[in-house]
């Protein structure tokens, strides 16, 4: 069993990466302490925005000291906005992928993993 963190912070800016290849992400920033906390990888959780929770696809960064959340059903800028995570579940380790392509078909296998949980996007 894993155990649970929970990780509040404003979203800020990234490099749009995910955006581009069609998971864009919420960013926080993470202390040292916070990344020295987590393993490096992919989780599974709970994003919570405004009184309303959803699931979320997260990756933890320790090379760039970053949280970065793929919010299920969810299509709204936040940039500026405090949101709470909750990791709950280790899905991979972090990978080197050969092409885009190989990556988002990977971060597509994340999330279905992630909806089955309980078959649902929003809780």
């Amino acid at each position: 069993m894993y155990k649970k963190i929970k990780i509040c912070g404003e979203v800020i800016h990234g490099n749009k990466k995910g955006r581009i290849i069609g998971y864009p992400t919420a960013n926080i920033a993470l202390s040292e302490k916070q990344c020295e906390a987590m393993q490096e990888g992919t989780y599974s959780g709970t994003v919570k925005r405004k009184e309303k929770t959803y699931k979320g696809a997260i990756f933890i960064s320790h090379s760039k000291n970053l949280l970065e959340v793929h919010i299920l059903d969810f299509d709204q800028k936040i940039y500026g906005q405090e949101i709470c995570i909750e990791i709950t579940r280790r899905i991979r380790d972090n990978k080197k992928f050969l092409s885009v392509n190989d990556l988002k078909m990977q971060i597509t296998k994340d999330i279905e993993s992630i909806r089955k949980e309980d078959g649902n996007s929003t809780l």
